[in-house]
């Protein structure tokens, strides 16, 4: 792929991919992909599920551990209710009466945020600053589609309040104004899938015009459907930085199609030179 020799560090494209100079909207995901003020958030999901999950006769902690971690996976970009619907399943598949799924996503966050108080902490009293909770190169990319004049939107399956309080530490409404939307309690009114479609509605445009930036797969797979170019972020959150991908996203954002993917943003003047040609 001659495209690749833009590229300094890694990057892979799919088959038959073309550049897209015709587009007008960029769509973003927030954890993962730009924040990673929530880095580690499995290790906090994960033994939840295992602790509130009724364990099978001779199971080990190790499989029933597992099993939870495949089922949060499977759904991650999701919005996090549906991690939680999944769990009040399993829990009844076992012979267990669940709580609402409502109640284990506040239990969830109550968790999560113990984890990550310090990172907030450290945006609010400067002792960390914001790049430093930012996907390596993000504000770089974010300040060149701003020069170029592309609107950007970030959609979430994080709860609302909480993209919102997060993107402020970041200092991220400054790229993206009002345009930050994250899950609801009332989970079916509110999906990435509805943010696209609100996008090329009230811009009249076509799906063909949206580039999309993603760890997960559903706004990779969102993007796809309406015909979007779609950058996959296989970032390695435990280690900013490294230029290394995260192998389980690599092969799944691969298998739902993304044009590119890549570590991180390092290679800015590459990416922007494959998908605009400029």
């Amino acid at each position: 792929m001659p495209y690749a020799k833009s590229f300094k560090g890694l990057v892979e494209f799919a088959p038959g991919f073309a550049r897209r100079a015709t587009i007008s909207h960029v769509l973003f995901d927030f954890d993962g992909t730009l924040s990673l003020i929530r880095q580690g958030w499995p290790e906090i999901m994960t033994p939840m599920f295992a602790e509130m999950l009724p364990a099978l006769p001779g199971e080990t902690l190790e499989a029933r551990l597992q099993l939870c971690n495949d089922d949060i996976m499977r759904l991650n970009g999701k919005q996090t209710i549906y991690q939680m619907i999944q769990l009040a399943e399993r829990i009844k598949e076992r012979g267990g009466t669940p709580q609402e799924p409502l109640w284990y996503k506040h239990e969830y966050l109550r968790r999560l945020e113990v984890r990550i108080s310090h990172r907030v902490d450290g945006l609010r009293n400067g002792s960390l600053k914001q790049d430093d909770l930012l996907v390596y190169g993000a504000r770089a990319l974010l300040e060149e589609l701003k020069r170029r004049g592309l609107p950007v939107y970030l959609a979430s399956g994080t709860d609302e309040y909480c993209v919102k309080a997060e993107a402020e530490l970041l200092g991220m409404p400054r790229y993206f104004g009002r345009h930050i939307y994250g899950a609801i309690d009332d989970y079916k009114k509110f999906s990435k899938k509805m943010v696209i479609e609100r996008i090329l509605r009230e811009n009249a445009i076509q799906g063909s015009q949206l580039l999309s930036f993603g760890d997960g797969y559903v706004e990779i797979e969102n993007t796809k459907d309406v015909g979007g170019f779609a950058v996959a972020v296989a970032s390695d959150e435990a280690n900013n930085g490294s230029g290394q991908y995260d192998e389980w996203k690599r092969n799944r954002l691969r298998s739902v199609g993304a044009d590119v993917i890549v570590p991180d943003f390092r290679d800015l003047d590459g990416l922007m030179e494959c998908i605009f040609g400029t």
